[in-house]
This record gives structure tokens, sequence and C-alpha cells, in this order.
């Protein structure tokens, strides 16, 4: 309640005190902006302003390899508003010619964190050291919470040019982004922003360990160690979900955002392949994986897909606002039915599903065929940010529809 509060004084006061005053102008060229987290510590991106030749604004975020559009920006007196595209999570705040203050909020989740932005400042991180005799290049097996009940592991895929890093960590249940540092002496420093999650991993590193903190936002931190092991590879993601005894068939019934409800027994389904998602419009690697299914639709029409969203929103209307809005920006054609709102807890997900043994990820994604049998759970997305094994996904899927699709 008193994070609610908070949010509404920051959008009254960014919108409603400035009305008497002319807008300002934003430096057009690079940013730097700076998250404030935990234990003192700044999780870092870059932003790229651009005015247009009608006055409009556009965005955009980087990192690594990855750029995110953001068009949907309001500016009144000195005040802005940054609605990154599809989550619901905004940037808040106000603004000088070469100075942004504010606050990162995603209101479902009741959470803030403060943020500044400078012009015209290009470096990710600042390295104190002029060079490094380390390199992380290749393949580290890697314990979150280590020694905890917590515990589970991941796999540290890098790229280090000079002392530029950057990479990946998997997990069973996806990866955490493309993200972007350096490593400056034996430090290394990585992050990643999208407008849904914002992730900051420091370690100290050798030739051949690592011993660091992953910090989420401002609300989350474990530590982790990883060592070098290019010969490591994480459990296979299509053993880890599966029907229980005693359950040969998936079956659910969910109201699309029209308020039809949909099931695997109606008639559209029936002599078709499907593929259902278990996702939520929050989930970055969700959303990768969506994006795979749009553009495979455009190619192939031979399938059906359904989405289950497992919503954090607070209501129902909020929850199928969220939903509409990923299905207008992404191009989403196939239903999405909203399996549950105000929480994506994997536990209440599973009472939903209970012919599955667990719902260990989003997405989690079940492949049943013409006979309405479940051929396939693949638990987790291995997002582009994975390279090898994003290719390697794309291979599979496409092979198993083939498969399918001839029976």
């Amino acid at each position: 309640m008193r994070c609610s509060i908070v949010v509404l004084s920051i959008l009254m006061l960014l919108i409603g005190c400035k009305e008497n005053r002319q807008n300002l102008n934003l430096s057009e060229g690079i940013w730097l902006v700076e998250l404030d987290v935990m234990d003192s510590q700044v999780l870092p991106f870059n932003l790229k302003v651009n005015k247009k030749d009608d006055g409009i604004y556009a965005m955009q975020i980087f990192n690594a390899e990855e750029v995110i559009d953001v068009d949907e920006i309001e500016i009144k007196g000195d005040s802005i508003i940054m609605q990154t595209p599809v989550f619901e999570g905004y940037l808040a705040g106000t603004f000088t010619e070469n100075s942004i203050q504010g606050q990162f909020i995603k209101e479902s989740l009741d959470r803030i964190v403060p943020f500044k932005a400078i012009f015209g400042s290009e470096d990710r991180f600042k390295a104190k050291n002029e060079s490094t005799n380390r390199n992380v290049t290749g393949i580290w097996e890697t314990y979150f919470s280590p020694d905890l009940k917590e515990e589970y592991v991941g796999k540290g895929i890098f790229l280090q040019e000079d002392n530029r890093v950057t990479g990946t960590f998997r997990t069973t249940t996806g990866d955490y982004r493309y993200l972007d540092g350096i490593l400056d002496g034996d430090s290394l420093k990585l992050s990643a922003f999208d407008g849904a999650h914002a992730f900051l991993f420091n370690a100290r590193v050798t030739d051949s360990t690592m011993n660091g903190v992953f910090y989420s936002g401002n609300h989350f931190k474990e530590p982790f160690v990883a060592t070098r092991n290019d010969g490591f590879e994480l459990p296979n993601p299509d053993s880890l979900t599966f029907l229980n005894d005693g359950y040969d068939k998936l079956a659910f019934t969910f109201p699309d955002v029209e308020g039809n409800l949909i099931s695997l027994s109606d008639d559209t389904y029936q002599d078709k392949v499907v593929v259902v998602q278990l996702m939520g419009t929050w989930c970055p690697n969700c959303l990768d994986e969506t994006k795979f299914l749009v553009d495979y639709l455009e190619e192939n029409n031979d399938i059906e897909v359904i989405g289950l969203a497992f919503e954090s929103a607070k209501t129902k209307e909020i929850a199928i606002e969220g939903i509409e809005r990923l299905k207008e920006r992404i191009g989403v054609d196939y239903p999405i039915l909203l399996a549950q709102y105000g929480t994506y807890d994997k536990q209440k997900a599973q009472e939903k599903l209970p012919m599955l043994n667990h719902v260990l990820s989003y997405p989690t994604t079940i492949f049943v065929d013409k006979k309405g049998n479940v051929r396939k759970i693949h638990t987790g997305f291995n997002g582009p940010a994975t390279g090898e094994k994003f290719i390697e996904f794309k291979k599979d899927f496409n092979e198993l529809m083939t498969e399918l699709l001839s029976e």
C-alpha cells in the first residue's frame, strides 16, 4: 500500500504540476543510465535519444547486440515518462538538457528503483585499470546460491575482446539476457536492462574461477561461484517437466481477452498439432519465445498455438491490458488465455495444471500431437542471447513440427 501511494505521488508530480511550463529539450545522442541497486551498487545501461522530424522523441536501449526501441515517451514541462515496449515497467523522472533523475517503476510488484542519467557518457562501466592479463572467454560451470537449499546451476557463456565482455548465463529456466560489461583487472562487471528485469553481476575472477554476487533490481541478490569448464552442459530441458502418473493428456479451460472460454477439446484443435506456451507478459524469455512463434506462424499456418498467461498484475483488467499490449506490439494472432493473475507463483500455476509434475519455468512449452497426446515438454527458453543454443532450439522445433505434421 505504501509503495502504491509513492507511485501515485510520483505520477501526480510528473504529470500534474508542470502544465504551464514549456517543454524542455533532451540532448540527442548517447546517455548513460545508472540504477541504484543494493549494497551501494549501480547498474548501468546505455540509452540513445533521437528527435524525429515531427518533434517526437524516440529512444533505444542497448545491451550488447540487443537494441530495444522505446517509442512511448511522454514529456510535460521538465517531466518525462518512458514506457518500455511490451513490459509494464517504465522510467519516470524530471530532466534538464543533459540529465534525468527519476525512478524505474513496476507497479504490479510495488517496486521502485531510483536512477540517474547523464548525457554524453558512452562507457557502460568505468575501468580503473588500463589493461588486464585475464580473459573470461569460454564456458563456465556456475552455481547460484551455492550450498544453500535455493542452489541452482547455470552455464556462463562469454566472449572477451580487449576488456569488453559480452555473453549470458543460461539456467534450466532460461537465460539472463544480453549481458554487457568489462573485465577490469580481476573484476568482472556485467549488466542488462530490458524494461522487465534489471540484472547486475559483479565477480572477482582468476584464470579458472569466479566468485561474485548477482543483483536483480534493488529487491534481490544472491552469491554465485563458477569454474571454467568447456565441456559443461545443463540438464536436458526436455526431461525436466513431464506428465504425472495417471494422466495421459493435457487439459485446461481458460478465458481469452474477450472472456471466451477456450479448451484443447474445442473443435479448432481436433486433429491438429498444438503448441501450448506457459508464459507471462512480464517475462523476457517468454517474449523471445513469443517472437519466435510469431515468426514461425508467418511462414507456417499448419499448427495451432495457445498461450497460457500467468500474470503478476493485481487485477484481471490490468492483466488483460497487458496481454492485449503484447499481442498488439508483437503481432500475436494466436489466442493468449488468462490462466492466472495477481501472482505468477509457480506452485499456484501447477495447481491449475495438475497433470504436470511441476511448473519449473516461464516459458514452458508443451507439444501436443494430432491425437491429443503430449509428445514433448520443453522447460525454459534459450533466446537469441545464447547464440548456438537458440539456433539449436529452432532446428529442433522445426524437426519436431515436421515429424508431428507428417503423422
